[in-house]
């Protein structure tokens, strides 16, 4: 048995994972942030698809663990548009597989249910079924935590986004319940040994709620857009803090990295910027 000091959970994208010494420590919750199109949202579909083919196919190396399960939860997105939006930008052979290998949790109901939106959009539940689920109180919130309490231990949990949660929520009252929900999330993740990813869009919350947001999660990558040479454009992704990985990518001046997406690897670190 390995180490459990040692232990990674890999992203699965091949060219960043030695970088990482392995992967990313069991337990982090990792907080991705990105303007439009940057490729925050790239990383994510990579890790989810190439840790299912992983898992389907039994790899696994010393002192790494495979995911027990892969657990997407989405807001306001059905799992079909976002199974659609992975078919078209990937090759069929990278994918083949993968849609059994994720449990999709839409909270979309009680995302949408307090909104002006009509309710056949979002819903296709009887009239009593709606009244029952609101007669219950649960706030958006709660039943996240509620979903997230039934995956097993030593889980990768994606939560697409946590901008679709934090802009409905303005009150002090209503932001102190995000922060602790985080903070909880950070602290039971280690109990759990999962690896959470969190999306997260940037320029959506102000400043100061983006820095407390980020101070509840044990990672931040930066992904952004940054002219190069030529005036040609380079998606750059940036590690901002990555508790238990920081020390070994300082050690060796790895911290900023330029990026590639393509429909053949999806996410690949095809640049590595040194950092002095």
């Amino acid at each position: 048995m390995g180490d459990i000091t040692t232990e990674r959970m890999p992203t699965g994208i091949t060219s960043l994972d030695p970088v990482l010494d392995g992967g990313i420590p069991p337990g982090s919750v990792v907080l991705l942030s990105g303007t439009q199109g940057s490729g925050s949202r790239e990383f994510m579909y990579s890790s989810v698809i190439f840790l299912a083919n992983m898992k389907r196919t039994g790899q696994s190396m010393n002192n790494t663990i495979l995911p027990e399960e892969i657990a997407y939860i989405t807001f306001t997105r059905l799992s079909e548009s976002i199974l659609k939006e992975i078919r078209l930008s990937f090759k069929k052979d990278l994918i083949e597989g993968v849609e059994g290998s994720i449990k999709f949790i839409d909270l979309s109901e009680i995302y949408f249910e307090s909104t002006v939106v009509p309710t056949g959009w979002y819903s296709d539940s009887t009239i009593l079924e709606r009244f029952q689920k609101k007669s219950s109180d649960e706030s958006l919130i709660g039943a996240l935590a509620a979903k997230l309490n039934e995956l097993p231990d030593k889980s990768l949990i994606v939560i697409d986004s946590i901008s679709d949660v934090a802009t409905g929520y303005c009150t002090p009252t209503e932001w102190k319940e995000i922060v602790g929900f985080l903070r909880g999330l950070q602290r039971i993740s280690k109990k759990w040994n999962s690896t959470i990813m969190i999306l997260i869009s940037d320029g959506i919350l102000s400043e100061q709620k983006f820095m407390e947001v980020a101070d509840c999660c044990d990672a931040l990558v930066n992904f952004s857009w940054e002219e190069s040479s030529g005036r040609k454009r380079q998606r750059i992704m940036f590690f901002e803090k990555f508790a238990g990985v920081m020390p070994h990518l300082e050690e060796n001046d790895l911290v900023k990295f330029g990026v590639k997406i393509s429909p053949e690897a999806g996410f690949e670190v095809s640049n590595i910027r040194v950092v002095i």
